[in-house]
């Protein structure tokens, strides 16, 4: 496959990661709360997944009983989380602001990196690591009118979006050392499923989820925004750098304002807009610092958003 399509394809899938506001919003103009929706997206994820890794290759189901704690790991302590504080960012304060802190992951794996592997800290990651702590004070709304900010919860999920999502490039990191994409990706989601799908209080929502539309918009979260995305994103990164797979995915948070825009008529100001660039901008540059290292191990097998 040429470079250009490849780019394409992961182009495409951080779109559909993008574009996963609609179906999040309209769920909860409809009355469905974060913990509910992100139960229904790793469920629904988890039931369009097992069929395709079983036609694809059924040995990938094969793990040893003892490294389910990598699973655990990603997706209990990572994916439920950061889908919950994703979700809860949106609702706090807007599709755009939340995708942009989801966006500091790379900045926490930086730091998490430096204490657990005691990876380096460069002159390029320090100088990435404050364009994105300027990028975000922009972001919250610091030189922006009130009705443009978001409050200290809104804050704290959104930056806890990122964190608990940069847990997954440690988590998986291990977890990749022994096992395919595809099964660390299932996994991930059927362990994230059995966890909150329980304890979610969807179970007395039977009648509201037989609703057609309702059903739809389920499908394009488990399905559209995740499972497709997945598939995109995966095939076009088996002909690109994983770094610059990374960097071209930055149009996800563009593609989320643009949504928030259009849609649901979300505005930021200059001052936000100019944040969402650094913190964008610093993606690229961290990225581009690891494509300078040689045989490294994958650290962002996306899976979500």
């Amino acid at each position: 496959m040429e470079s250009k399509s490849a780019w394409l394809l992961i182009a495409i899938g951080a779109s559909l990661w993008g574009v996963i506001g609609i179906f999040v919003t309209y769920l909860y103009e409809i009355g469905f709360t974060p913990l509910e929706v992100v139960a229904m997206r790793v469920l629904t994820a988890s039931i369009f997944m097992v069929p395709y890794v079983f036609i694809k290759n059924r040995h990938l189901f094969k793990i040893k009983v003892g490294d389910s704690g990598y699973f655990i790991g990603t997706g209990i302590i990572s994916i439920v989380l950061f889908n919950w504080c994703l979700f809860s960012s949106m609702k706090e304060s807007s599709i755009s602001i939340a995708f942009i802190l989801l966006y500091t992951a790379p900045a926490f794996v930086t730091i998490l990196s430096r204490i657990l592997f005691k990876e380096s800290l460069t002159a390029r990651k320090v100088t990435a690591l404050m364009i994105t702590l300027i990028g975000c004070s922009l972001v919250i709304g610091i030189f922006s009118s009130s009705t443009a900010s978001i409050s200290l919860y809104g804050l704290i999920v959104g930056l806890g979006s990122g964190f608990f999502y940069a847990l997954y490039s440690i988590f998986g990191k291990a977890a990749l050392s022994k096992y395919d994409s595809l099964t660390v990706t299932v996994y991930t989601f059927l362990f994230a499923s059995f966890a909150i799908v329980p304890f979610s209080g969807l179970g007395s929502r039977v009648s509201t989820l037989t609703d057609l539309k309702v059903v739809g918009l389920v499908i394009g979260l488990g399905f559209l925004s995740t499972m497709l995305a997945f598939i995109f994103y995966t095939k076009g990164l088996q002909y690109v750098e994983s770094s610059r797979a990374s960097i071209i995915a930055t149009i996800e948070p563009v593609v989320a304002s643009v949504i928030g825009f259009f849609i649901f008529n979300e505005t930021l100001s200059t001052w936000q807009y100019i944040g969402m660039i650094m913190v964008i901008s610093s993606v690229i540059i961290v990225q581009e610092s690891k494509n300078q290292k040689i045989n490294r191990p994958q650290q962002y097998n996306r899976i979500e958003a």
